[in-house]
């Protein structure tokens, strides 16, 4: 006899036993007082906020990394602190990286800014990312470089869990493509494209429950713009003109932004308890 997780009506992602009480979406901390007296241990997803993309003078930027993702049992906390979601400028700079989230003992970083250059930013492990490479996950896995995969990935595209902001483009003339973000549950932003051709911005990356932003594509410097990063709750949003999408909320990175367009802003994380 053999049994299907599809046909049991019974089968849940929910930890066995318990249900989801609260969801925190608020940025900063709260102050938690009403779980039940007796109730010892939480259940706590948490999520960083994503960081926001970068612009450049001339040129694309890069996305920004998505916030970091961590789930383990806590003991009861009486506050709960939400990362916001980097704010994207339109100042020639690195982006805003997101910011972090806790609660009890499970923690989860924000994502890096795009890098004040084409680079995108990092994921969060259970740290910020402050660059390209991203930190150590809530799991123990390893930080990942530049590129690279990982559970909290590299930035300019690096898959993962939390997965890196795309890489934007440094030409100014031409046919050109920047890159999406990197695939994950959480998704950086796309890279921005700035160029007197026919340019196509970076998408968001694509995330398991949630599609990125689409990046923005047309002939000239007023296009190129990268797609947000497709939040854990939440869509990444479309990329307009040379300006970068917000990336989604749970921690969607920004698009980056081209020829001094206003960079996406990271969307800002959340917390679920579960008793």
């Amino acid at each position: 006899m053999s049994a299907s997780i599809y046909s049991n009506s019974q089968f849940t992602d929910t930890p066995y036993g318990l249900k989801l009480q609260r969801t925190i979406t608020a940025t900063g901390t709260t102050s938690i007082t009403d779980i039940p007296a007796g109730i010892n241990r939480v259940y706590a997803i948490v999520m960083g906020g994503g960081g926001a993309g970068s612009t450049q003078t001339t040129g694309g930027g890069g996305g920004g990394g998505a916030g970091g993702y961590s789930a383990g049992w806590t003991y009861v906390s009486t506050s709960v602190t939400v990362g916001a979601g980097g704010t994207g400028t339109s100042t020639s700079a690195a982006g805003a990286n997101g910011g972090s989230s806790i609660y009890g003992m499970v923690m989860a970083g924000g994502g890096g800014g795009g890098q004040n250059s084409v680079q995108g930013g990092g994921g969060g492990g259970a740290t910020t990312a402050t660059s390209t490479t991203s930190t150590v996950s809530y799991t123990g896995a390893p930080a990942a470089t530049n590129t690279v995969t990982g559970y909290a990935g590299g930035g300019s595209g690096g898959i993962g869990v939390s997965s890196g902001g795309g890489f934007g483009d440094t030409a100014v003339t031409g046919a050109r493509t920047a890159s999406a973000g990197g695939r994950g549950l959480i998704t950086g932003g796309g890279g921005a494209v700035g160029t007197a051709g026919a340019g196509v911005g970076g998408a968001g990356g694509t995330g398991d429950f949630y599609a990125g932003g689409t990046g923005s594509s047309g002939t000239g410097i007023t296009f190129g713009g990268g797609g947000g990063g497709a939040g854990y709750t939440g869509a990444g949003a479309n990329a307009s003109a040379n300006n970068g999408g917000n990336g989604g909320s749970g921690g969607g990175g920004g698009g980056g932004a081209s020829t001094a367009g206003t960079a996406g802003s990271g969307g800002n994380g959340v917390v679920f308890l579960y008793y």
